[in-house]
């Protein structure tokens, strides 16, 4: 067991370390720990990082890839709150690179994902959105990933993924 005293015992960190993302070690005589910067949400941190370049001014943005945070880049390209995004193979499961057009005035994922019916879509609608038809929620339901107007035409209900306005 890691006693409180050899939490403190660090060993160096390298520029290597920083760049690979694995973090410095804590050791003691029996146990290693890896401190990572391990992702517990990617599509909230996909979605931070889209809005926070959208509102610096940059062109584009980098997220890494899974096909979740791809069905949600192609309805977020669809409905024009991107110009485009493709797919690059980096060696570590790939990345998006987002093409930007300054269209986002908020986004975020929402968590828990709560699970609504369509008679409950306007409820979160009003929660989540600034105002009335203005912006998208976004679902995944069994007929795959779509936003509140596909789904409520759909009639179906599903789980809450996100928001974007």
């Amino acid at each position: 067991m890691i006693e409180s005293a050899d939490l403190y015992a660090v060993t160096d960190c390298t520029c290597a370390d920083s760049v690979s993302g694995t973090g410095p070690l804590i050791s003691d005589s029996k146990n290693t720990i890896e401190v990572d910067n391990m992702r517990h949400d990617p599509l909230s941190d996909a979605l931070v990082t889209i809005k926070n370049a959208d509102h610096v001014g940059k062109d584009s943005a980098n997220v890494p890839a899974s096909r979740l945070i791809g069905d949600v880049l192609k309805l977020l390209t669809e409905k024009g709150y991107l110009n485009n995004y493709e797919f690059k193979e980096n060696g570590q499961g790939g990345e998006f690179t987002i093409s930007l057009n300054g269209r986002i005035n908020g986004c975020g994922a929402i968590k828990p994902r709560f699970s609504i019916k369509v008679r409950d879509m306007e409820r979160h609608e009003a929660r989540y959105l600034p105002a009335k038809d203005f912006g998208i929620l976004i679902l995944t339901t069994p007929y795959g990933v779509m936003n509140n107007n596909q789904a409520r035409e759909a009639s179906t209900g599903g789980k809450l993924l996100a928001y974007v306005y």
